[in-house]
C-alpha cells in the first residue's frame, strides 16, 4: 500500500487503511493440477538358450514398462510418461546361477504438483497484491466492512492475474511451469537414475552327497543418481556409489527328517559405512504321525542400509527442504537455500526448542539439534510359530519380538540462515523469521521395538469355508526422548480379517463374503502426521458357473456399507466398488 500511495496511485495518508493482515494467493485446486488418470503399459521377454541339453541355462530378459499415475512423498506427484527398464543375463543350472542386471527410470513429463500450484501464483504476484491493495482501500472508502473489503479485493486481483482453468491463459502457464526444471520457477522433475547389479550364488548339496544344503553366494550393486539437481544434490553430474556383499548359509535335517536346522552369515558393506555381519539360526521340527505339527523357531540380525535418498537428496517441498546426510552430501548446494548440510547437521536448533521459544519468548529454551549423520539401522529379531490341523481345523500363529539399534527415519530441524546456534546471531535470526526448516536422515538414540503376534484359524464345516485371522503389533518408541524424530511406524495395533464362504451352495452357484476391521492409528510421514480413522469393511462376490461354456460369471462389490475409509493420510477416501467379471477357464 505504501508502493501504491508512494506513485500516487491511491490517495494520500490512504495505505494507513490497509491492516497489517497476511494476504496470500488465491491457490488452485489439485484436480486442477492433474486429471487423475492413470495408465499403465508391460513388456516382459525372455530368450532362453540352452547348449547342454538341460544341465546349463542362458538367459537374456527384458521388462519394459510406461504409464502414469499419481505418487505420493513428501508432496503429491504426477508422474507421467515415466519409463522403466530392467536387462538381464543369467546363466545357471541346478547348482548355481549368475546374473546381472541394469536398471533404469526416465521420469517423462512428471512434475511436483505443490510447486506447479507456487510456482503458477509466483507470476504476475507483484501486479496481484497492488491490484488487491488498491480495490481494498477502494472498496473501504466506499463504506464496505473489512470482510466485504477483502472479498472483493480477491476477487478484482484474481480476475486480473490469476487464470482459471479451462482457460487458454491458464493452459499456457500450467505447461511453461511443468516443462521448467528450476525449482525457483518450475516444477518439473528429470531423472535418468540408473543401477547395475551382479549376483552369484553355488548349492554345494550335490558335491557333499545331499549331506547337507551348503549356499555361498555374493553380490555387487552400483547406484547411479542421475536427477540433473532436481531430486539429488547430482546438479554437476551423476552421483555414483557401491554396495556389496557374501554369505554362506548351511542346513540339515535330523530325526528321520523332522528336525531341520539351518544357519547363516552375510557381511554387506556400503562404501560410505562400516561392514556389517548378520548371523541367523532357525529350527523347524515337524511333531505327530503325518508331521502335521510344525514348530518354528529363529534367531536373527539384520540390517538395513539407508536408501538413495536418506544419502543424496537436496529437494524443496514447501514446508522444508530434504537433505540426505552421506558424508559426501554435506558440502554440496542445497536448492532454495545457500546453506549447505554441513550448516544443517552441525549448526540447527531442534524444532521443539523453537517451539517452546515462539510459545514463551525465553531463548534460554533454544537448543542445538542433534543429528548424527545416518548409519544403517541394525535389528535382532526372535520369532516363534507354529503350522498344523488339528482335525479339520488348521491354524497359523505366529510371534515375534524385533529391538532395533539406529532405528532410522527422519527429524526435523531449524537452521538459522545467517547466524550460528552458538551465538546470539542465531537467536536473533530465529526472532526475525530468518531461518530454514530442513528434513533430515538420522538415526533414533531411543530403545526402539515392535512386538506382535498373527493368528489364523480355518476350517469347513458343511461346505462352508471359514477364516478367522487377528493381527497385533506394537511399536514401542520412547517419543519425549526425541520429540522431534518420527518413527513412522504407520500400522494399526489391531487388524482382524472374517471370511465365509462356499464354492458350491448349490449347483454351479457360490459365493465369499469377509469382513475387515482395524483401529485407528498414528500415521507419520514427510507430507503428514495424522491419524488414521478405525475402519469396517464388508466384500462380498457371487459367482456361477457354466461348464458347458467353460465359464464362471462373478458379480462382487467391496466396501458394501459405503463407509469411506483412508490406507494412509493424504491418499483419497476409498469408497465402495463393484464388479462384474466373466471368467473362462479350459
Amino acid at each position: 500500500a505504501q508502493a501504491l500511495e508512494a506513485q500516487g496511485l491511491i490517495p494520500s495518508g490512504a495505505s494507513s487503511l490497509v491492516p497489517a493482515v497476511n494476504v496470500g494467493r488465491t491457490g488452485y485446486r489439485e484436480q486442477d493440477l492433474t486429471d487423475y488418470d492413470a495408465k499403465s503399459a508391460k513388456f516382459d521377454g525372455s530368450l532362453v538358450f540352452r547348449p547342454f541339453a538341460d544341465d546349463l541355462e542362458i538367459i537374456w530378459n527384458s521388462r519394459v514398462g510406461f504409464g502414469s499415475t499419481i505418487y505420493q512423498g513428501a508432496n503429491r506427484y504426477q508422474l507421467k510418461d515415466f519409463l522403466l527398464q530392467q536387462h538381464k543375463l543369467e546363466i545357471r543350472n541346478e547348482d548355481f546361477f549368475l546374473r546381472g542386471y541394469t536398471t533404469s527410470e526416465v521420469a517423462g513429463k512428471s512434475y511436483d504438483m505443490r510447486f506447479t500450484g507456487i510456482n503458477m501464483n509466483k507470476v504476475n504476484a507483484t501486479e496481484w497484491f497492488g491490484t488487491y491493495a488498491g480495490a481494498y482501500l477502494q472498496s473501504v472508502l466506499a463504506g464496505a466492512s473489512d470482510a466485504q473489503a477483502h472479498a472483493t479485493a480477491r476477487q478484482t486481483a484474481d480476475a486480473a492475474y490469476t487464470p482459471q482453468p479451462g482457460t487458454p491463459q491458464f493452459e499456457a502457464l500450467f505447461n511453461q511451469v511443468t516443462s521448467d526444471p528450476d525449482i525457483s520457477t518450475g516444477s518439473k522433475f528429470l531423472d535418468n537414475t540408473k543401477m547395475y547389479v551382479a549376483e552369484g550364488n553355488y548349492n554345494f548339496s550335490r558335491l557333499l552327497d545331499h549331506a547337507a544344503d551348503i549356499l555361498i553366494g555374493g553380490s555387487y550393486r552400483q547406484y547411479s543418481l542421475n536427477s540433473f539437481g532436481t531430486i539429488f544434490t547430482d546438479y554437476d553430474g551423476p552421483i555414483k556409489y557401491n554396495e556389496y556383499g557374501a554369505y554362506i548359509q548351511a542346513s540339515k535335517k535330523f530325526a528321520d527328517d523332522r528336525l531341520k536346522l539351518t544357519g547363516s552369515i552375510r557381511y554387506d558393506k556400503n562404501e560410505f559405512f562400516d561392514g556389517n555381519y548378520s548371523p541367523r539360526l532357525s529350527a523347524v521340527y515337524s511333531a505327530g504321525a503325518n508331521k502335521n505339527h510344525n514348530f518354528r523357531i529363529s534367531y536373527q540380525t539384520g540390517f538395513r542400509n539407508p536408501d538413495t535418498q536418506s544419502l543424496f537428496i537436496g529437494f524443496d517441498v514447501g514446508r522444508a527442504i530434504l537433505v540426505g546426510s552421506s558424508p559426501k552430501n554435506l558440502d554440496r548446494n542445497l536448492p532454495g537455500t545457500s546453506l549447505t548440510g554441513r550448516d544443517v547437521y552441525y549448526d540447527s536448533y531442534s524444532r521443539s526448542s523453537v517451539e517452546a521459544f515462539a510459545a514463551s519468548g525465553n531463548p534460554a529454551l533454544l537448543e542445538r539439534a542433534s543429528t548424527p549423520l545416518v548409519q544403517p539401522e541394525k535389528v535382532t529379531a526372535y520369532d516363534f510359530g507354529y503350522r498344523g490341523n488339528v482335525g479339520k481345523v488348521f491354524f497359523d500363529m505366529n510371534v515375534y519380538y524385533n529391538k532395533y539399534d539406529g532405528f532410522m527415519n527422519q527429524k526435523i530441524v531449524i537452521t538459522p540462515n545467517s547466524g550460528s546456534v552458538g551465538d546470539a546471531s542465531g537467536i536473533a535470526d530465529i526472532v526475525t523469521g530468518n531461518y530454514q526448516a530442513f528434513q533430515t536422515y538420522t538415526n533414533s538414540t531411543a530403545d526402539v521395538a515392535s512386538y506382535g503376534a498373527i493368528i489364523g484359524v480355518d476350517t469347513k464345516i458343511a461346505g462352508f469355508d471359514i477364516g478367522l485371522n487377528y493381527t497385533y503389533s506394537k511399536l514401542d518408541f520412547d517419543q519425549a526422548k526425541e520429540p522431534d524424530f518420527s518413527a513412522g511406524f504407520n500400522t494399526p495395533r489391531n487388524y482382524f480379517k472374517a471370511t465365509l464362504g462356499n464354492d458350491n451352495l448349490f449347483k454351479n452357484f457360490g459365493f465369499n463374503v469377509n469382513f475387515r476391521w482395524s483401529d485407528k492409528y498414528l500415521w507419520q510421514s514427510s507430507i503428514a502426521n495424522a491419524i488414521v480413522p478405525e475402519r469396517k469393511v464388508l466384500d462380498a462376490q457371487i459367482n456361477y458357473s457354466v461348464p458347458k461354456i467353460k465359464s464362471t460369471f462373478k458379480i462382487g462389490g467391496s466396501n458394501l456399507t459405503g463407509e469411506e475409509y483412508q490406507s494412509a493420510v493424504g491418499t483419497g477416501w476409498i469408497g465402495s466398488q463393484y464388479y462384474i467379471s466373466w471368467v473362462i477357464n479350459d
